[in-house]
């Protein structure tokens, strides 16, 4: 990764909601590019399915094909999942993009619940993707904990772009946007914890 400047270029990515659609359904995902945590430079959209297997190969295809991505140097996704329990392999979104990936979430997520949802949705491809991310990392930023996985990046890397993005919120910028468009297209106006 390159040295960080306070205009790093940063892919916030995070999905609508889901509400009352039914399985198999698409759901749109909103990311944001931001120069560090100020400015935003612009925005992509694409659809997964819900519940479903595609999040990695769309998130990959979305970046890849940007006319941003030589100028991106971290991607941060709000959760290891999409649309439901559309998992993200952030490994093969690292390989891939050669980007580095951070995973950001509000609490320490409950793993054994988590697996025990996953078996009644699943086949066990989506277990051997969650056994590859890694434990969640608790890091503390302006006084806040938040939950990381990463790939392609270190802590101390990290903590740098959160300190440096979480300007309005406990959440960084790129992830806070990209959730008020999300849910503002879904209902009409923005809504949820930003």
């Amino acid at each position: 990764m390159k040295s960080l400047k306070p205009e790093i270029r940063i892919l916030g990515i995070d999905d609508s909601p889901i509400g009352d659609k039914e399985e198999g359904d698409s759901i749109m995902c909103i990311g944001t590019i931001f120069r560090g945590g100020n400015y935003i430079d612009g925005l992509l959209s694409f659809n997964v399915e819900k519940d479903g297997y595609d999040s990695t190969k769309k998130i990959i295809k979305a970046v890849n094909k940007t006319k941003h991505k030589d100028q991106l140097q971290v991607i941060i996704i709000d959760g290891i999942t999409l649309a439901g329990f559309n998992i993200i392999n952030i490994k093969k979104i690292y390989e891939k993009t050669k980007i580095p990936v951070i995973v950001i979430m509000r609490n320490k997520p409950e793993m054994k619940k988590f697996l025990r949802a996953l078996e009644n949705a699943d086949n066990g491809e989506k277990r051997k993707i969650i056994g590859k991310t890694g434990e969640p990392i608790m890091i503390n930023i302006n006084n806040k904990k938040l939950y990381i996985q990463k790939e392609g990046i270190s802590n101390v890397k990290v903590r740098e772009i959160l300190l440096l993005t979480c300007i309005h919120s406990h959440l960084p910028e790129p992830i806070r946007v990209s959730h008020l468009i999300a849910s503002g297209i879904y209902y009409g106006e923005s809504r949820g914890q930003t």
